[in-house]
């Protein structure tokens, strides 16, 4: 069984493994808009659950620790792919609410729920995406337990990184625009990242260091998000909290104006606050619609097609100094 420390322990390896990857991930970034910026805001929401979860106890119960980063998750999101990460976390700790400990079946009923949680909340699922990667985990998860029902957290969680390994190798498949980049899913190799961090405290060998992966930088032959021209169909990527008003705060409504003006909607809200994601030509119609369910906090509005232009100079520059650098023993020859 696995207890509430090293489930705190896995989730704190998990953030410190997407912030030292994050910059390969982010060249892999092509969809839904190539703004190469998926593994710097997997890596920032992961960051905002660690800097809770670090004040948390050693004695605290596996219900709690999941409880208290999904609610960090949720209101550190950043950018469609964080908002998504924070979902497949909530239906998580939904999936282990008042467990002290954690068997095989709660590890799988969980990634069910977090699954679950991430498909309803966004407004047009696509496959070849982290959700496919997500639900391939957990379904591999509980057929493992179907063939082994003794099998041991540990050796599910293996499970849970191959599956998702497998989905992650598949995605090209399933999404012409990464096949015609010749990349995989970036957010999908966010979560695998994630994954691959977790195991490290649950196989029994605490928390990954900070920094550990050698591998942060990635050759530029394969720097997918500044290669490739693909198409922003909205200009603004739009992101805030709302601070519910109590009675006047409408999700439904919200959610509907926002389907209406963007794409890559994602609304969720809790007891407290609403958490909106949406790409946009009109980041002020979508601020005035929204505070009239609240006050609003942590507005980012970012240029999409600039982060896409300055990926584009940065990929050309470097291959300019490449061209142009002579070896010494060439000058001397």
């Amino acid at each position: 069984m696995l207890t509430g420390k090293i489930l705190r322990d896995a989730l704190i390896s998990a953030a410190n493994n997407i912030a030292a990857n994050k910059k390969p991930v982010d060249a892999l970034n092509v969809f839904p808009v190539p703004d190469g910026d998926t593994g710097t805001n997997m890596s920032m929401t992961m960051g905002a659950a660690k800097r809770e979860l670090l004040l948390v106890d050693d004695g605290a119960t596996a219900g709690d620790v999941a409880k208290v980063a999904a609610s960090a998750l949720l209101r550190g999101a950043r950018g469609n792919s964080g908002v998504i990460l924070s979902l497949l976390f909530r239906g998580f700790a939904k999936g282990l609410q008042y467990k002290k400990e954690i068997m095989s079946t709660d590890i799988a009923t969980a990634l069910e729920f977090g699954v679950e949680s991430a498909y309803k909340a966004v407004m047009k699922p696509t496959e070849g995406t982290m959700l496919t990667v997500a639900r391939m985990s957990a379904e591999k998860s509980w057929e493992a337990i179907q063939d082994k029902p003794d099998i041991t957290p540990e050796e599910l969680w293996d499970v849970v990184i191959s599956a998702a390994g497998e989905s992650l190798a598949n995605t090209p498949e399933l999404l012409p625009v990464l096949k015609k980049a010749g990349v995989v899913d970036a957010g999908g190799k966010g979560l695998l990242v994630i994954y691959e961090g977790m195991a490290h405290a649950i196989k029994g060998n605490g928390v990954m260091p900070e920094g550990s992966q050698a591998d942060t930088e990635i050759p530029d032959e394969r720097n997918a998000a500044g290669e490739y021209e693909g198409e922003i169909t909205f200009t603004y990527c739009t992101e805030f909290i709302v601070i519910k008003n109590g009675g006047g705060s409408n999700v439904l409504s919200l959610r509907a104006y926002l389907e209406s003006i963007g794409d890559s909607v994602v609304v969720v809200d809790d007891d407290e606050i609403i958490k909106c994601h949406v790409h946009t030509d009109n980041p002020g119609n979508v601020l005035q619609k929204a505070i009239e369910s609240g006050m609003l906090s942590g507005i980012k509005i970012d240029n999409m097609r600039e982060q896409h232009a300055d990926k584009q100079k940065a990929v050309k520059g470097r291959a300019r100094e490449k061209l142009s650098y002579v070896p010494v023993d060439s000058e001397r020859r």
